[in-house]
């Protein structure tokens, strides 16, 4: 579903990725490790077009085919499947929960949503609270549930449990189904595939090989 071959990313002249390469397949989620500093958040931002410059190739499958979406446009590659959860949530502090949900669906508006809140239900009794006004574990469920509003093909997820599980869904069917495909970038999970960024010297580089169960 979603191939990274030899992806080195940029801040300015400032290279911080070098030559990450993974695989995401369907349905599979694949949980990126590393200390601080190691760029972790910075591989996501680079799949998704975000704040820095790229080389290397970010293949996504689509029903024509596999497609190059590393020289897309952010809102091209959402377009293409992704979708983007920020360590910092990045909500609409003065918008409603409701609101929230509802400026970032895509399509069948009722639907997504009653699809996501069966997944978070905690949010139902939410739906009229601004987000500025709500807990950390309460906004980390919104911003998922906000991406899941996308209808996405491929979820990436950077630190889903900062503030701890009940940002997850209940049951573990849920758990199962609420992914398509998900890179998830935290310190411990349970997870189909596992690999490392490390730091050596100041210069990030990849642990040689994923791990899958």
């Amino acid at each position: 579903m979603l191939e990274v071959h030899k992806l080195n990313a940029f801040y300015g002249q400032a290279q911080a990725l070098f030559e990450v390469s993974l695989q995401v397949r369907v349905g599979e989620m694949v949980v990126v490790q590393g200390l601080n500093g190691a760029g972790k958040s910075t591989l996501l931002k680079a799949l998704m077009g975000l704040e820095v410059r790229t080389q290397g190739g970010i293949i996504c499958q689509s029903p024509s085919g596999p497609v190059d979406i590393g020289r897309l446009e952010t809102y091209r590659r959402a377009q293409a499947g992704l979708g983007f959860v920020a360590e910092d949530r990045r909500l609409f502090g003065g918008l409603t929960v409701h609101e929230n949900l509802h400026v970032a669906a895509s399509h069948d508006v009722s639907a997504q949503e009653t699809r996501v809140l069966d997944l978070f239900p905690a949010l139902k009794t939410l739906l009229r609270r601004p987000a500025a006004q709500m807990s950390g574990g309460q906004q980390q469920m919104l911003a998922i549930a906000r991406t899941l509003m996308t209808g996405p093909k491929i979820l990436l997820l950077d630190e889903p449990c900062e503030f701890a599980m009940p940002c997850l869904p209940s049951n573990a069917k849920a758990r199962r189904c609420w992914w398509s495909s998900k890179i998830a970038c935290w310190h411990r999970a349970l997870t189909d595939c596992c690999g490392w960024l490390r730091v050596k010297s100041g210069i990030p580089e990849q642990q040689p090989g994923f791990y899958r169960g």
